[in-house]
């Protein structure tokens, strides 16, 4: 199912004009070499390589949590950002694991950042079993059921406003007046800042 999908947006993409092709693949811009590239990955068998891990399932769970539960890089290894660039450090595996600072411009970091980003319609996560999306409610409620659980109490709604999760999260109002803390701050209009005209130059 998943080999069926992913070709057809692919050749979705294709058609659209959003793929492009470059170095020893600038050939497969035309449909015939395209058709002809994907011919036998359409009996392709899609099958998941899988084996003990080396270290245990702890070394797997560690590894598999940094992809699922962070995105590209975490905080702690941005270094420095001045004049357009970012430094961060990372782990060099071919020497020894060594840990190295790299600098990039903004633009190809962004670039970088963005591949680590799932396209829309993708999951970082899927659950299967009882905990699959189609009828997780159902089994669940079932499993509790065998195990003599009582239903769980449902989660209040967090407050919508932006307003109502500050004060939920600080204990402070963003409607109190800052000055009586009495009456309710009321926005009552809104002053732009004034631009400023550069002077045009003369080119005559």
């Amino acid at each position: 199912m998943f080999r069926g999908l992913f070709l057809y947006y692919l050749e979705k993409a294709f058609a659209a004009g959003k793929l492009k092709f470059f170095d020893s693949y600038r050939h497969l811009h035309e449909p015939a070499a395209f058709r002809r590239y994907l011919t036998p990955v359409h009996g392709a068998k899609w099958v998941v390589y899988a084996k003990r891990p080396f270290a245990g399932p702890a070394q797997v769970l560690d590894y598999v949590g940094r992809y699922t539960h962070r995105v590209a890089i975490s905080n702690n290894r941005l270094v420095s950002m001045d004049n357009g660039k970012v430094g961060f450090r990372w782990n060099d595996y071919r020497d020894g694991d060594r840990q190295k600072t790299m600098t990039l411009g903004g633009e190809e970091f962004i670039r970088r950042f963005l591949v680590h980003v799932l396209p829309d319609g993708f999951h970082r996560i899927r659950y299967y079993g009882f905990l699959a999306n189609c009828h997780r409610k159902r089994k669940l409620a079932l499993c509790r059921e065998l195990l003599g659980m009582a239903p769980p109490v449902p989660a209040a709604d967090p407050p919508a406003n932006y307003r109502d999760r500050f004060e939920a999260l600080t204990g402070h109002s963003l409607r109190e007046c800052p000055h009586c803390h009495t009456g309710t701050m009321v926005v009552i209009g809104c002053i732009a800042r004034p631009t400023v005209c550069q002077p045009v130059p003369n080119t005559s």
